[in-house]
């Protein structure tokens, strides 16, 4: 005798990729500021929000981390909907396995209910991880909603699992082979072979070059002027991969990479490289950097990295002193009537002035000890 079953359960799945950048610039977020995204899913409209730096218990400790929270949009089809949420970091190269999946089932009865909030990593944690790249990461979060399903259905088709994106590693794996390179830049003694319509894809400035009205528009060879060929060879990486991967390591050196790569990205209109590359600099300011960082932000019209410098500078007599004394400062001082860091430090007040303070809005009259 054949058993009968009334009704069937299936799960529904639905998976979107959420990439979060400019890491370092969220960790002065308020602690309920969130990063929104939204889409439809089995008939009902969902809300992923990505806290970047809450104080939460979810986490099990002290400390900020990233931390996760669904929102039920819609009104059910019948009385609730059964849901299960899960969420990890992966590598959009495809290179690194995915982090520890955390997951959250809820029960959503009416519209705009939440789940719970679930730690994803700390922020600490990522910061020393290798899913941490260009100042950006990639979360995959998943979506499965418990249905009925009428007598007559039979077992339900697995959805096929996908692995990551590998676009930007078969891109670069592209670059460096150069094949199908159709144009060749001379930059301080060296060559780069590239293609000009992914050039043209990624910049405007390119764009124009090479299929505008420029003179570049049927060259094969370009000079590039006033450029190192270490920043050129950066901006070509970015532009295939999305990824800086220099910035993965710290130090002097590449400090100075990250303030001539800005200059460069402000130079060919790449928006998403100049804040990447801001935020590199602003976490990493210091008696020496911070008046040539001061500078190029006024250049580069940087205002989060000109207050970064400015509330630097300004916090003492000491760090005043010390950054006027910089070689940095003293060939400014020199060579950029332009650039407006007047420090003036009166013996009888020991009162502290910036001319860009006030433009940065951060005007305060410190007391000196």
């Amino acid at each position: 005798m054949e058993n009968a079953c009334i009704n069937f359960t299936a799960v529904a799945r639905s998976a979107r990729m959420l990439k979060i950048d400019g890491f370092s610039l969220t960790e002065s977020m308020d602690h309920d500021d969130c990063v929104r995204s939204r889409w439809t899913f089995d008939g009902y409209e969902w809300e992923v929000r990505v806290y970047p730096a809450m104080t939460s218990s979810a986490g099990g400790g002290g400390g900020a981390y990233v931390v996760l929270e669904v929102a039920f949009l819609s009104k059910p089809r019948r009385g609730s909907v059964r849901a299960a949420i899960g969420c990890r970091l992966v590598d959009p190269r495809g290179i690194l396995k995915p982090s520890n999946e955390i997951s959250i089932s809820k029960v959503f009865s009416r519209p705009q209910e939440c789940s719970t909030k679930a730690a994803v990593v700390g922020r600490r944690a990522l910061a020393a991880s290798a899913f941490l790249r260009g100042d950006s990461f990639t979360m995959e979060c998943t979506i499965e909603v418990l249905k009925e399903l009428p007598d007559t259905v039979t077992d339900p088709v697995q959805e096929v699992p996908v692995p990551s994106s590998n676009l930007s590693r078969h891109l670069a794996l592209l670059l460096q082979s150069e094949a199908g390179a159709d144009v060749t830049f001379l930059v301080s003694g060296e060559s780069f072979a590239a293609h000009k319509s992914i050039l043209a894809a990624r910049s405007p400035v390119f764009m124009a070059q090479f299929f505008g009205d420029m003179k570049e528009k049927c060259s094969q060879s370009v000079v590039i002027e006033d450029m190192e060929a270490a920043v050129f060879k950066a901006l070509l990486h970015y532009i295939y991969t999305d990824t800086v991967s220099e910035f993965d390591e710290k130090g002097e050196e590449v400090t100075m990479l990250a303030q001539h790569l800005l200059a460069a990205a402000d130079r060919y209109g790449l928006d998403r490289l100049k804040l990447i590359c801001e935020g590199k600099l602003s976490d990493g300011i210091n008696v020496d950097t911070a008046a040539t960082s001061l500078a190029l932000a006024e250049q580069h019209n940087c205002p989060r990295l000109k207050a970064k410098c400015v509330q630097f500078i300004i916090r003492n007599r000491e760090v005043l002193d010390a950054v006027l004394a910089t070689e940095g400062y003293k060939y400014l001082a020199m060579a950029h009537d332009l650039v407006s860091i007047s420090f003036y430090a009166y013996h009888c007040h020991q009162v502290i002035y910036v001319s860009s303070v006030q433009d940065a809005g951060l005007w305060q009259e410190p007391s000196v000890q």
